[in-house]
């Protein structure tokens, strides 16, 4: 097995011949490197004119293991042969070295190369058996600056007629001499002046580096190297392993990948999402490169235009930054309709709005990044849960909301860098046990959530923002541009016409059915269930009239009226028609029976429910139009009824309805949680009917 190690390239701002005679001071010994314990010269040559010497070395380390190991190995240090050949006419130092000791078993091979890009010096280290212990730029730049103590501030470059100097002879220059820095490497070569060592291009490009970023400047350099200030600057602390996979996968893409190169920042979050395993993050990350082609994500912020329902009613957005740097989004769930979001836009619409925010997010992130001059790769984000009730626990919109945080983990990992959950009401426990396991372990540590007003005191808000930015609707005097929200008005509802002419979709939606339903005709579909214990869950839109609506079991199958079709979920008409199942032939009690208690529901109503099935068989779901009781007393209409009656233009009532199946296991815990949420604190008037036959539950809002 052949195991490859590549480092990123080390940016020395001094001239060559001064980095190579630090880089002598590291022998015969080097303090910085406890392990590294001797070394000796076994062979030197020199050329006729002394442009090019090659030194090779038998180096000894002191490896960190038991010495009963050594003992059983047969060895006190480890050796290896180090070759480094310094060409002075060229300006470079190649170094090879192999492993002496144990070469029968494991061949160790490492490459180093010490050259100048234009005028100014590189260095790319490969330290694979110290790179835990030490890092090869530190131990350089210590020699650079015991050398500086010491007066030594430049070397003579080579020369033909200098080749009789011997390059450890040191040169005393004026501290005012101009720093050298990295120039891109297909820049066109400079020269240097033999006097004084700065040529007046060599001015003019450190005056540059006094002007112009790090990254412009690194624009031309090679796409397999990264330099070590670019990272510190740009991505932040890494191992030398971690910089090696960063530069591993990126020379990957470049070489298979067709299409755009993502940036080194967010290459990185997908390594960091796998701890840097390679093969997964490849693989998650190839994914998400087809996903973003796929769907043209790359030009969603110039192509997506925000609908006026989100601009009125979705409750988010960015507001200046945390006191780390990073972009602060605010989202009062509590004051948003989802259920009106979703039923208004659809779910395509609002996952796309959301992934408007993440690519918007990226792009603050890069801003902060060069605004506060570090690494700032993730955003912070506060939510509101001030009004959260069991209306955001409409079962779509849930389903809804798992989905998006299902792409969202997939295509932006490490993105989010702390969660600030504040104002959680008792049903957050719900939503929480809900959505949790649909959220990365790794980003569940970053939520801090705070109840009640405690985010007021020590260890609250003013911890991780100032307090000249809290919102106003939080306590603070900052004006907060997010909109309040409030219920999307029903009028805005799409129909499933509407959602069946959608273009493009990035996952298959839930398709609402509307029916009809007429006095003595009402509208019914079979839902046939192989195994017990499963699960109907259902919700509807009373749009027009008001209807009772019924559920039966049957163990024979309806008749199914010729023109009709099955539907996903049961047997509908075209065009949301009218469909009766039951034959008026059945007796009840007898062919089939009720399982559950009538429901009535009023027009404007949203009822939302589900029952556990006990046996299998046929289940009829059943809308039936609502004839008005009469008094007791006078047999005769009551006053609100007949004042509804007139409010309705004829015998004809109108819903939209949406039912699935699902496993029990898949949905016991969330509808126990759900029943024992209704009497406690839920804000919203709710009917719950059981028998003795099957459970079941039924939440109506208005």
């Amino acid at each position: 097995m052949v195991q490859k190690y590549q480092s990123p390239v080390r940016v020395y701002k001094h001239p060559f011949e001064l980095v190579m005679t630090a880089y002598e001071r590291r022998f015969p010994t080097c303090h910085l490197i406890p392990m590294f314990v001797a070394s000796d010269i076994v062979n030197e040559e020199t050329s006729e004119d002394g442009s090019t010497q090659k030194i090779e070395r038998r180096c000894a380390l002191d490896v960190d293991a038991p010495r009963l190991l050594k003992r059983i190995a047969g060895v006190d240090y480890v050796y290896f042969i180090q070759k480094n050949t310094l060409n002075r006419k060229e300006r470079t130092l190649h170094i090879e070295s192999h492993n002496e000791t144990f070469s029968n078993r494991v061949v160790v091979h490492e490459t180093c190369c010490y050259s100048v890009c234009s005028i100014l010096p590189l260095e790319m280290t490969f330290d694979l058996e110290n790179s835990k212990r030490y890092r090869g730029k530190e131990i350089i730049e210590y020699y650079l600056k015991e050398l500086d103590d010491e007066g030594i501030t430049h070397m003579p470059r080579w020369s033909p007629s200098s080749h009789s100097l011997p390059l450890s002879s040191p040169t005393s220059l004026s501290t005012n001499q101009p720093e050298l820095g990295i120039v891109p490497a297909d820049s066109v070569p400079l020269s240097a002046d033999a006097k004084d060592g700065t040529s007046q291009d060599a001015k003019q490009d450190s005056n540059m580096l006094q002007n112009d970023s790090l990254a412009e400047i690194l624009a031309g350099t090679p796409e397999d190297k990264l330099d070590a200030d670019y990272i510190k600057r740009y991505l932040g602390d890494l191992t030398p392993l971690q910089e090696s996979c960063l530069i591993r996968l990126r020379k990957w893409l470049q070489e298979t990948h067709k299409g755009k190169i993502p940036k080194d920042e967010h290459i990185l979050r997908f390594l960091r999402a796998r701890d840097f395993n390679m093969d997964k993050a490849r693989e998650i990350l190839c994914q998400s490169l087809t996903w973003r082609k796929q769907h043209q994500v790359d030009y969603l912020l110039e192509t997506w235009s925000s609908p006026q329902v989100l601009q009125d009613y979705y409750t988010g957005g960015w507001h200046h930054h945390d006191k780390d740097g990073r972009p602060l989004y605010i989202l009062r769930l509590g004051q948003m309709d989802t259920k009106g979001l979703v039923r208004a836009l659809g779910e395509e619409s609002l996952l796309r709005h959301v992934l408007s925010i993440n690519e918007e997010g990226l792009r603050r992130c890069e801003e902060n990044t060069k605004v506060f001059g570090r690494p700032i790769s993730c955003w912070t984000c506060l939510v509101d849960l001030e009004g959260l009730n069991m209306r955001h626990l409409w079962r779509p919109g849930v389903k809804a909301l798992l989905r998006i945080i299902e792409v969202v983990e997939a295509n932006y990992p490490e993105t989010l860098g702390r969660l600030l959950i504040l104002r959680a009401p008792r049903v957050f426990p719900v939503l929480w046990t809900l959505v949790s396991p649909f959220i990365d372990e790794n980003t569940r540590k970053k939520f801090l959530i705070y109840a009640g007003n405690d985010y007021q005191g020590a260890g609250g808000l003013v911890d991780y923002i100032d307090k000249e930015i809290i919102p106003d609707f939080l306590g603070g005097e900052c004006m907060c541009e997010v909109p309040e929200g409030g219920l999307v008005p029903k009028s805005m509802y799409r129909t499933a016409e509407e959602v069946e002419n959608e273009d493009i979709r990035l996952w298959t939606e839930m398709i609402y059915q509307s029916a009809s339903i007429f006095k003595g005709a009402p509208h019914e579909i079979v839902i046939e269930i192989i195994d017990a214990s499963s699960v109907i869950t259902w919700d509807f839109d009373m749009c027009k009239g008001d209807i009772v609506f019924n559920i039966y079991h049957s163990k024979r199958a309806p008749q199914v009226p010729r023109k009709d079709t099955l539907g996903a979920h049961g047997i509908t008409s075209p065009g949301g028609n009218n469909v009766q199942l039951i034959d008026k032939s059945w007796t009840l009690g007898q062919d089939y029976s009720m399982v559950e208690s009538p429901l009535t529901c009023k027009e404007g109503e949203s009822v939302q429910g589900s029952h556990i099935t006990r046996w299998p068989g046929f289940y009829i779901l059943q809308w039936k139009f609502h004839n008005m009781a009469a008094c007791s007393a006078t047999n005769l209409p009551r006053v609100d009824d007949v004042l509804a009656t007139l409010q309705v233009s004829s015998h004809k009532c109108k819903v939209m309805y949406y039912t699935e199946v699902l496993g029990s296991e898949d949905f016991r815990g969330s509808m126990t949680s759900l029943e024992s949420s209704h009497s406690g604190f839920s804000q919203l008037s709710a009917a719950t009917t059981n028998s003795n036959q099957s459970q079941s539950s039924s939440m109506i809002s208005r």
